[in-house]
């Protein structure tokens, strides 16, 4: 072999171990995960999913935290937000809004302030373009309204709306339980999921005054005992779905021209023949609004729907188990080739390799970790 040929060969090789290794990066999409920190964990953890294998690697905490049980980042994905469902050293129930900045390659959070969230145990935290920010008190039963400035800073509360009422439920439905508050896309309504009051409340932000206010229609209401927990819109219709927590179901909901709301169905989450108890916890919908998703606790499965693309109807057409117990939040992968579910009890996380054509799920992999409860991934 000539000199320049053997000089060649080893530039041409290394040239193809550094693509390689290039690629290999590429090919890992992280993702951020919230937990509840009495059982080991620390607080928020980053972990990543190799885009071809479907395999979960490494598992790093990035940022110490109480507690903190769901995430969301900002527009441009440079602040994550956490809420903290706490109690005091006396057992009084309090909560706050954490904000983070993240670090250009997205490996490092650092935190920037922390705020009272308005009530007691938030449990859902959301962010839109224009820096508003929403957080859900489950347990305070209000929705509190936050601005984060440019460095990531949050405000404190600058409005906070207590609800009022319960359900038939005695148990659960004693009085106001917000769980979830929703910007609507592509549009200036809020949408807040009350499990106590069976109702999704609806406002808009008076920009000038820096409050929430009742939209036109400020209300919809939802069977008694249903108990509303999360909700989904449908990609480039005026549809919203709506799981409900305590009644297995998901509703589907068109949003009207005028402001009003029009029911259209209400399906079950689970087999009719189900003799576990169970309650329905995360919802979401795939990008091109074919196929629906929900997680059931008890009966332990991803609910897996086909989406009428005309009349917004569902059929169920599967019910893949999660591989663990009390499947929480799950999301899709930003390619949306894989689905990850967070299994609170069995502290484990499951991927899932899914389907574009038929929705349908194969076992991927998974990986323990501290009571896992919010999937996110990076931006």
């Amino acid at each position: 072999m000539s000199f320049m040929f053997w000089f060649l060969a080893i530039n041409v090789s290394a040239i193809n171990y550094t693509e390689a290794k290039i690629a290999g990066e590429a090919a890992v999409q992280h993702f951020f995960i919230g937990t509840y920190t009495d059982n080991g964990s620390e607080g928020i953890y980053r972990c990543g999913l190799e885009t071809i294998t479907g395999k979960l690697k490494g598992l790093d905490l990035v940022a110490k935290s109480d507690n903190p049980s769901f995430l969301a980042f900002t527009k441009n994905g440079n602040y994550l937000l956490a809420v903290n469902e706490t109690i005091d050293v006396k057992g009084n129930k309090m909560g706050y809004i954490e904000s983070f900045s993240v670090s250009p390659n997205r490996d490092k959070v650092t935190p920037v302030n922390k705020v009272s969230s308005g009530g007691a145990h938030p449990c859902y935290v959301s962010v839109n373009a224009e820096g508003y920010v929403l957080a859900a008190n489950y347990t305070g039963g209000s929705v509190a309204l936050f601005k984060i400035d440019d460095n990531g800073k949050l405000s404190p509360p600058v409005d906070v709306k207590q609800h009022h009422g319960g359900g038939p439920n005695k148990e659960r439905q004693e009085g106001p339980h917000v769980h979830s508050a929703f910007f609507e896309p592509g549009g200036d309504r809020i949408f807040v999921a009350d499990l106590g009051t069976d109702a999704i409340s609806v406002y808009h932000i008076d920009k000038n005054k820096s409050q929430l206010v009742p939209a036109t229609f400020p209300e919809i209401k939802l069977t008694p005992g249903s108990g509303p927990r999360h909700l989904a819109f449908l990609p480039k219709k005026n549809i919203l779905y709506v799981v409900s927590e305590l009644a297995n179901t998901v509703t589907a909901i068109s949003l009207n021209k005028n402001g009003s709301y029009t029911s259209i169905e209400t399906v079950s989450a689970i087999p009719g023949d189900n003799k576990k108890p169970n309650t329905c916890a995360d919802i979401h919908i795939s990008k091109n609004g074919r196929f629906l998703y929900v997680s059931n606790r008890g009966l332990n499965t991803i609910a897996i729907f086909a989406i009428d693309q005309e009349s917004g109807k569902l059929k169920i057409i599967a019910q893949e188990s999660t591989r663990g117990e009390n499947p929480r939040n799950f999301t899709l992968s930003p390619d949306e080739n894989y689905l990850l579910v967070a299994n609170q009890t069995t502290q484990n996380i499951v991927a899932f390799k899914r389907d574009k054509n038929t929705g349908k799920l194969t076992y991927s992999d998974q990986i323990q970790a501290h009571e896992p409860v919010c999937l996110l991934f990076q931006k």
